[in-house]
């Protein structure tokens, strides 16, 4: 039995259906019992808990042979650092309690850098504290999920311009569309455990990708040219507070930083292990343009 918690996200769903696909039993740990149809569609165990309440979670987990963590960020919470190491706290007292034989935990690109970059930082943490914890440990780092772009769409096709936070436009960066990320977990999850008491993986799209290239997969998914342009760095806390907590604001403002400048959020530089997703960016814009 692998359980698989936040099992209703993208991510989480993605890696629930290739197990089953696979005739492996899963048990899908959710927050809302309102989001379970389409795990039982497929054969899911159900166990309703909430991060928070470590012990609930750790009743869910119960005795399975491996577990799929993934970490939430709450976007307009006021704290979101707050927030986030809160529930680092909590997975990690659920999982001790648990004691589950192997742990899969999302984790993030930039997650090795010790100085704080915004984000991974928080991931930097979490992969810490995770390390605390007895029993084989596989970090599966995620690069940026294709599907932040979607926020962007609506300006582009109203104006023609795609505003980015990536500068300069034409650099490439590390992308990959979450059901991917979901498929490689799986894949990690089904394969034999290592001797070494923690691994960590890396995954990406399966090529990179720049603002202009996004712009060049809107224009040709709308029928007609939208160009990127970069924010200028001095309007970033406004544009970015249209949408999210001032915390938040704050947290993606150094990672951009740390994005452009390169190296940083990034592949570690000793990684033995990168997997390739196979969704193509513009396969996985198409379904967040608005229907017609």
């Amino acid at each position: 039995m692998f359980a698989i918690v936040g099992a209703a996200g993208n991510v989480g769903y993605a890696t629930a259906r290739a197990l089953r696909e696979a005739n492996v039993p899963v048990r899908a740990i959710v927050r809302d019992a309102a989001k379970v149809a389409r795990l039982r569609e497929i054969g899911c165990d159900i166990a309703i808990a909430d991060l928070r309440d470590a012990k609930a979670l750790a009743t869910a987990i119960g005795d399975v042979d491996a577990v799929q963590i993934i970490l939430p960020a709450a976007l307009q919470a006021q704290d979101i650092k707050g927030e986030m190491h809160r529930a680092i706290e909590s997975l990690a007292g659920a999982l001790e309690q648990a004691t589950p034989g192997r742990l899969l935990a999302i984790s993030d690109y930039g997650a090795h850098v010790a100085d704080d970059i915004g984000m991974p930082t928080v991931f930097h943490a979490f992969e810490e504290r995770l390390g605390r914890i007895n029993g084989h440990k596989l970090i599966l780092r995620s690069a940026e999920h294709m599907h932040n772009w979607g926020r962007a769409i609506p300006v582009a096709m109203a104006s023609g311009i795609l505003p980015s936070f990536h500068d300069p436009l034409d650099k490439v960066f590390p992308t990959i569309a979450a059901p991917d990320l979901g498929l490689i977990a799986a894949g990690l999850l089904m394969r034999p455990a290592s001797e070494r008491n923690l691994e960590i993986v890396h995954a990406e799209g399966p090529r990179r990708y720049s603002a202009q290239d996004v712009a060049a997969a809107l224009s040709e998914l709308v029928g007609r040219t939208i160009t990127a342009q970069a924010v200028p760095r001095s309007q970033w806390k406004e544009a970015f507070e249209r949408g999210v907590s001032a915390s938040t604001a704050d947290l993606l403002i150094r990672t951009n930083d740390a994005q452009n400048k390169g190296g940083l959020v990034d592949v570690e530089s000793d990684a033995s292990e990168v997997c390739y997703g196979t969704t193509a960016l513009i396969d996985a814009l198409r379904p967040l343009l608005p229907r017609q």
